[in-house]
């Protein structure tokens, strides 16, 4: 039985595509250069700051984005989904149609910048800056979860995290 299993193991990893980390692409990212439709799974950004980067369509799950600097940063369709947003700051950026799916966004701060049709399922967005954000809409925000002290567009809410 244990061999069966080993050969059908073996048979997949043939078959399926890789999904770990390019390296070369997340350092391009980590020297300013944009990189659309990278994979940059797992990739380190903490601390990091750069501005006018694109990197739409790229896989930045569970990526470590913590207090760090992305202003006019192109997201659009980026999967960040269980990605560590804390306390980053994304002044002006894209993010049409971006994942955010089971994401902490606790503290981050997005003046201005655009979330039409991003999904926030699972998201933690606590204390985050969403105040002068465009596109942004009840029904994405019902998925998530924050706190009082989460800064949205007038009428908007969030329901609060248990």
């Amino acid at each position: 039985m244990l061999k069966h299993i080993l050969i059908a193991m073996a048979a997949l990893a043939v078959v399926l595509p890789a999904s770990a980390q390019n390296a070369g692409q997340i350092s391009k990212v980590r020297n300013g250069q944009s990189c659309p439709g990278c994979n940059l799974f797992q990739a380190d950004l903490a601390y990091y700051d750069a501005s006018n980067v694109d990197v739409s369509g790229a896989r930045l799950r569970q990526s470590d984005m913590q207090l760090a600097t992305f202003d006019n940063w192109n997201f659009t369709g980026t999967n960040l989904s269980v990605a560590n947003l804390f306390g980053a700051r994304f002044n002006r950026s894209n993010f049409t149609n971006a994942n955010f799916e089971n994401a902490t966004l606790v503290g981050a701060y997005f003046g201005s910048s655009r979330f039409q049709g991003a999904n926030f399922s699972g998201a933690n967005v606590s204390g985050a800056d969403f105040h002068l954000s465009k596109g942004l809409t009840q029904s994405q925000l019902n998925k998530a979860c924050g706190d009082a002290s989460t800064r949205l567009p007038a009428g908007l809410s969030v329901p609060r995290c248990r």
